[in-house]
């Protein structure tokens, strides 16, 4: 199993001690600056991934396959968080904070595992996902889809024979 949640854990934990490195298994880590911004880029993360990879011998280990199986064992454990609880409203209203920060670790583990994987494949995830974006627009127009949860094909009379049948949303 790949170790990206340590960049998490560090960080959580990096704001509740007063010391410089954290012994976490079997590695050292030591405080830097990525743990101190108040926001950052995919292109940032992306860097920072390979660099962490890289530093530790990791990439052999990291094939589109691997990190894919990693991803999905990822967006599991974010599954089970929800599991059980109904529907949740936003903002997470009557939620611990320690509920809220798994939370947090479990939508970064996904979002990294899914950064270093467009990385390895050679996909640019910002431009992606706006290209999505633009044809979910030309795909769902709002002046057919405003207010309904119904697939493209329910809404615009197709058929539903095309091969991309996501819902885009």
């Amino acid at each position: 199993r790949f170790c990206f949640e340590a960049f998490i854990f560090v960080s959580h934990i990096k704001k509740k001690t007063t010391t410089k490195t954290l012994v976490w298994g079997c590695l050292i880590l030591e405080e830097t600056s990525f743990m101190e911004q108040e926001g950052v880029t995919l292109e940032e993360l992306k860097k920072k991934m390979a660099d962490f990879a890289k530093e530790r011998d990791w990439d052999q280990f990291h094939s589109p396959r691997n990190l894919l199986l990693a991803l999905v064992g990822e967006v599991g454990e974010l599954s089970e968080i929800f599991q059980w609880k109904g529907e949740v409203p936003r903002g997470l209203p009557g939620w611990e904070d320690e509920e809220k920060q798994h939370l947090g670790e479990e939508l970064s583990d996904v979002l990294l595992y899914l950064v270093r994987l467009s990385d390895i494949c050679g996909v640019d995830l910002g431009k992606a996902a706006l290209r999505k974006m633009e044809l979910n627009a030309i795909k769902y127009p709002v002046k057919l889809c405003k207010g309904s949860s119904k697939k493209q094909t329910q809404f615009n009379g197709d058929s539903g024979d095309t091969a991309d049948k996501d819902q885009g949303h």
